[in-house]
């Protein structure tokens, strides 16, 4: 919060409540505030923030705080009020953006996010629509490729690995990629009793959605490799358990994208390399053997998609195991 030498004590009573409470933001909060003091943008999107952490919705809350972070370099941290968000301000924002070569999908990324924090103020009634977005980029681009085809993969398998990490990064790479393109986050929650009678079964983090592969001789290899440094997780990207392990698995992440990005610059790939990757291709290379649209929607659990939760119901776990399975193979017969 931005506190003044001469604050009422009421107000910074209520701000320094507000700052310690473990308790959800509500409209009326906010009202609170409207009343005392002009409304900052920051100050204001480090509430929704807060509300987000409290309600548990880390990620949404993480890609707020990036963009507040956009947004503050560009006005040099000086605290914006509300009612001076104008679409001359934002244009010259994504001005800003675009002279730093930030690409059309990020700037549009960080203008969706300050959209939804001022509709929210809108519809709290802290300031009138000015329609500050309506002249900016906040659409989605074509992205740049980001699939690698049978042959790339092999090159990533078979590549020889200058360090500790690096190795560590090809094979969580392969992991993924040999579960369908399995999350960064999901591996990193993946507990050994997820393994059972030769079945792996776990919940996407992102949707909630059951997830249940076949356990393949080439997952098991790679989870041999490893140390195994406690008696929860089964890779070793969360290593202490119930010790901010939110913090742990984003910081390897971060890590191994890094040295992926290195293997892939060597490797002379047309992409760059990242765990992401994985998913893309595996997707990418079960269209191109000719599995069903529907077993690789299913697969990947895009079950958020109307259309797609129709095909889901028309194939078994057996079919979607059997097409995993032959695109593994592919490895042995290239």
């Amino acid at each position: 919060m931005f506190l003044k030498p001469n604050e009422s004590p009421q107000k910074i009573s209520l701000i320094i409540d507000m700052e310690n409470s473990i308790l959800e933001i509500h409209t009326k909060d906010i009202e609170k505030i409207a009343g005392i003091e002009t409304v900052y943008l920051q100050d204001y999107t480090k509430l929704l923030i807060k509300e987000k952490e409290n309600g548990g919705h880390y990620r949404t809350a993480e890609a707020y705080i990036s963009a507040l972070n956009s947004f503050n370099r560009f006005v040099h941290n000086q605290p914006i009020p509300l009612i001076n968000v104008t679409p001359t301000l934002m244009e010259n924002y994504e001005g800003y953006l675009k002279k730093r070569d930030i690409c059309m999908n990020t700037i549009s990324f960080y203008m969706r996010i300050l959209k939804a924090v001022y509709k929210k103020a809108v519809r709290q009634e802290l300031i009138v629509n000015k329609k500050p977005f309506e002249n900016v980029y906040t659409g989605v681009a074509k992205t740049k490729k980001r699939a690698l085809d049978i042959e790339s993969i092999k090159k990533i398998k078979y590549a020889e690995t200058l360090d500790e990490m690096e190795q560590m990064a090809q094979k969580l790479f392969l992991f993924s990629f040999y579960t369908r393109g399995m999350s960064f986050v999901d591996m990193a929650y993946l507990k050994k009793s997820d393994v059972k009678n030769g079945v792996l079964q776990y919940k996407r983090r992102k949707t909630g959605q059951k997830i249940i592969i076949k356990w393949e001789s080439a997952m098991q290899e790679i989870v041999d490799s490893f140390n195994s440094y406690n008696d929860v997780y089964l890779l070793p990207i969360i290593r202490n358990v119930g010790r901010g392990e939110r913090n742990q698995y984003r910081y390897l992440q971060y890590l191994i994208n890094k040295k992926l990005a290195d293997i892939g610059k060597r490797l002379q790939l047309p992409c760059e390399l990242t765990m992401y990757v994985s998913r893309h291709s595996w997707a990418t290379i079960a269209k191109y053997i000719d599995v069903p649209l529907g077993v690789i929607s299913d697969a990947m659990g895009h079950s958020t998609e109307n259309m797609t939760r129709i095909y889901l119901k028309s194939f078994s776990e057996s079919k979607i195991d059997e097409a995993n399975l032959k695109i593994i193979n592919l490895f042995d017969k290239l």
